[in-house]
Parts: structure tokens; sequence; C-alpha cells
């Protein structure tokens, strides 16, 4: 069944409003991109271009020097091209002089006007939802006298924030941005790439339509928190006489629970050291989860999934969770990886004991065949996986008691040593003719659990992840009182012999424990996500 989107460009296809579709995706390259973002790159570029044979541009809306930087351009073009995306670069400061003459043409057709009132002035005189706002002294300024001033503004002879040039519209629009809206200001500042050929610059509001139509976009597809500047998004493109003006259509923005969208917030974090960097496997950002371990196919499922709304909604995280899941249950290696290591002994195998034995990749793929590990006299095993009191319906290894070790054998544990009240190793014997895929008739066993040979182990340095923000309690609003102490947990575990040369972001699921893969640019194992699935499918 199509979205409202996707009923909107079948029937301008079919109506002939246009013979094909241009779409863009234009982030402002003031930080990193995060989930939210994917979502529209999926939406402007897969939900539409693709589908739909057109193509979507990839442009950076640089019209403000102060905030914007190279760094951020590159990010955001890795980002989007790693998530799949195919096309032309464009930046919003290639358009200066198209915006410079469309305001000079707005004055000149006395539908822009210099002003000189301050920011404080201006917000008590734009009036409220239920009162109009008071016009300026300036409103009705001859237009040779703002055409004038407009030059001075351009020229670099006016201060910072003295003069301002707005559009002359409507003081008692119920739209508040309707009410006369800034259009251009003084900047003196340095441009990443315009350097400092300009110290005026555009609105975003005043900007980002002109933009779309130089660009020859069909359908400008944004967030509803531009519903109420599409008048004003029309009105810049009707009094700037552009022909084939293109249409602003809104949904509904990703809201993901537990998760920190603003990349003010997402900035501050960084500057503020909460967390290790923009790429923080913790952060919603693209470069974060492309670093934890997330693949761009589990990102494109899950936009696919939540699909297109027009009302605004708040996502389970589990649902972001159950994609990525889905996706490695099937294609991930298997390996075993002891995160809390407990010190096994095998009493009835001598100190230069050991064996190779075969255990499979993966039970999901056949093809990807098996590996061999070794087994001598120590082994480590999940401390959780040993009690010498068990609580009720304890299926692993009791004093006294039996368990298979995946792809080995059934042993029987014959007692513990307990320093302080803690067990800090375990013994057991094995019970002969129990090797995994001999013919075990007779022995049966509650549980299996996974282990590694202690005398040939990788020592892995393990990082456990959770959400940034804890759960809302319907008290503490401000992100800053709702951060996770404990979103991640560093674990010094034992892994096979193989996991040592894991290639970065090679995914692994460690049996029973969840999915990993190595960091690229710190070497350790970041758990990706857990086995278990919350999410109610």
């Amino acid at each position: 069944m199509a979205n409202f989107i996707e009923e909107i460009i079948e029937k301008d296809l079919a109506d002939g409003v246009c013979e094909s579709i241009v779409t863009r995706f234009p982030p402002e390259p003031n930080g990193y991109l995060h989930i939210g973002h994917a979502k529209s790159i999926c939406l402007n570029y897969y939900g539409t271009a693709v589908k739909y044979g057109g193509k979507c541009n990839l442009r950076f809306d640089d019209t403000n020097p102060v905030k914007e930087d190279d760094e951020f351009v590159r990010s955001i073009i890795a980002d989007v091209e790693w998530l799949g995306w195919k096309g032309d670069v464009y930046f919003a400061s290639d358009y200066f002089d198209v915006m410079y003459e469309t305001a000079v043409k707005l004055i000149k057709k006395g539908k822009a006007y210099v002003d000189d009132v301050t920011p404080e002035q201006m917000k008590e005189m734009r009036g409220t939802l239920t009162e109009a706002g008071v016009e300026s002294k300036n409103r009705n300024r001859p237009i040779e006298e703002s055409l004038a001033l407009f030059e001075d503004m351009k020229a670099g002879k006016v201060a910072d924030g003295a003069l301002v040039l707005r559009a002359k519209i409507d003081m008692a629009s119920p739209n508040i941005n309707m009410r006369d809206p800034i259009i251009y200001r003084v900047l003196k500042a340095t441009h990443h790439r315009q350097g400092d050929k300009w110290c005026i610059y555009p609105m975003y509001d005043f900007a980002h339509p002109i933009e779309d139509a130089v660009e020859g976009v069909t359908h400008s597809i944004c967030t509803l928190e531009f519903e109420d500047h599409r008048p004003l998004y029309d009105w810049v493109l009707r009094e700037g006489e552009f022909k084939n003006p293109p249409h602003q259509y809104e949904f509904a923005r990703l809201n993901l629970e537990r998760t920190i969208m603003s990349k003010r917030y997402l900035k501050k974090l960084v500057e503020e050291g909460f967390v290790d960097g923009w790429d923080d496997p913790r952060m919603p950002t693209i470069a974060g989860m492309r670093r934890r371990g997330y693949t761009p196919s589990s990102l494109r499922e899950f936009c696919d999934r939540i699909g297109v709304a027009k009302a605004n909604s708040e996502v389970e995280y589990a649902q972001l969770e159950s994609c990525i899941r889905d996706e490695l249950n099937v294609s991930a290696d298997r390996a075993m990886a002891v995160l809390r290591p407990l010190e096994l002994v095998i009493t009835n195998r001598p100190d230069d004991y050991s064996e190779t034995l075969t255990v499979e990749n993966n039970p999901q793929d056949e093809s990807k065949g098996s590996r061999e590990v070794t087994f001598s006299n120590k082994l480590y095993i999940e401390q959780d996986d040993f009690a010498l009191v068990p609580p009720p319906k304890y299926k692993r290894l009791t004093d006294g008691g039996t368990v298979r070790l995946k792809g080995a054998y059934v042993i029987k544990c014959t007692g513990a040593d307990v320093e302080d009240g803690k067990v800090t190793r375990v013994y057991a014997e094995v019970i002969e003719g129990t090797k995994s895929g001999e013919d075990n008739s007779g022995i049966k066993v509650k549980g299996v659990i996974h282990w590694v040979d202690a005398k040939n182990c990788a020592d892995l340095t393990v990082n456990l992840y959770d959400c940034l923000l804890l759960p809302y309690d319907g008290v503490h609003e401000d992100f800053s009182e709702r951060l996770n102490p404990n979103s991640r947990e560093v674990l010094e575990a034992k892994g096979e012999k193989m996991l040592e040369t894991a290639e970065p972001l090679h995914a692994y699921q460690f049996m029973r424990q969840g999915y990993f893969c190595r960091d690229p640019k710190k070497g350790e194992m970041n758990r990706i996500v857990s086995l278990k699935d919350s999410y109610k499918k």
C-alpha cells in the first residue's frame, strides 16, 4: 500500500505535473548525521528517486558560516554513500549570487525592506497567535533607500546585527512566520567555501526554496516542523518569479525512545566529554552506529518498517534492534567468548592435554562450514554458568551437577574454590563417551554452556552498550537530567583464539551473549545488539 508521499508523486506523474522526480536531502554541515536523517535519506532517495526513476540531490545548506565546517561535509558524504545514496552534490553557497539577486528583485517590487529594529524589539513587535504584530517604522521605507542600505550591508559598511533585510508580507497574518520575516542578515564571518566574499547571508526560509528551484526539485520533502513555513516557501518562489516552482510536503520525523535526536544536544555531549566523539558507538549518529556494527541494510529496513506518517509518534528502540538482530542471525559467524571468566579445571585430563574439536560456524547457513577449537584441562566459563546454590529452574552447572560444554563433552562438577564468599575456581570431570557428534545415548543433561580454552584464547576488551538516556519518567524533560551513567560497561573477557585477528566490523554471534564486532578505531569488541528480542512483531 502506497504512503501519502507516493500517492502524491504517482498522481503528479500521471497528471503530467512533472516528467520526472527530483528530490533532495539538504543537511546543514554543522554536525554529524543521526538515525533521524537516515529516515529522510531513505525516503528521498530509495522511497522516491529510486522507486520512480528520478534522482535525489545531496545539498549542503551552508548558509551559516559560524557553525559549519568541512569536517561535517566529509562525514555527511561518507554517511549517505554508506547508506547507498548515489547522485550529485550541491552547496547552497554556490547560489548566493542568485539569492542576492532575488533579494534585490523583492526590494524593487516593494516586497522587502531594510530595517534597523533590534532583535528584542522585533520579537515584541511580532505579536502573538491571537494578536497581530506591529509594523516597523521602516516598513514603508523608500525602495531606493532600502536598495542603497542593502548594498551597504553587502559592501561590509554595516556592523553585525545593525541592519536586516525583511520580507514585506503581512504583520497581521495568523501565521507568525509570515509577519515580515528576516531574509538577510549581516554576518562578518569566513565561509568554509566562499571565504570572505560575502558578509551578508540569507536566512534558511529564504534560501531553501530558491535552492530547490535552481536545482529543479519537484518534490521538496521535509519534516513536520516545516509545515508552518510552507506559506513562506511558496511566497518566496512566487514573488521571486521562479518558473516551474517546486512544492513542499511534510512527513513525521523520527522520534526514537531513549535517544537524543538534536544535533545541538549531541554536540554538547561531544564537547563536554560524555562520549568519545561524534562516532562514539553509543551515539545515534550514522557514524556511531556504523562503528558499533549496524549495517546499511539494517537501517534501511528499519526506516522501511516504521513507514511514512503525517503525525509524530515515538518509535520503540527495540524495533531498531530487531532489524539488525534479524539480519545478523542469518549472516553472522558464530564464536565463543566468555565475558566474565571463571576458571574451570578438568581434573581427569593431564596438564599437557590438548584436543582439537570441530564446531559449526553458523547453524542457519551450512555453507559457512565449520572451524576448529582447542580443548585443554583448563577452560573459562561464565561466572553465571555456575552456582553453588542454584535458583529454581537453573539449568547450568552446579556442585555435583552435569552440563554439556558446547561442541565438546558432558562434564560433572566435583567441587569449587571459594574466597570471601565468591567462587574463584570450579573443578569438573569429563564424562567419557560424551563427545559431541558421537553416540551419547543414555546421557541426558538439562543445559548447554559455552567455554573457551584458557591455554589458547584471545584477551578481549568488550564494550556493552545501553541507550544514552534513561527511560522517561514523566518528570525530567531536560536531556542532561536523563543521561544514563551506565550507557557503557567495559569488560575484560576471553574469546576463541581466532578473534585476535577478527576484521574490523566483521560481525560474530557470541554464543548466548549477543552480536559483536571489532571496533575499527580501538580494536575492542563492541556489542552490536543482544540476543534477546523484546520487540513484539
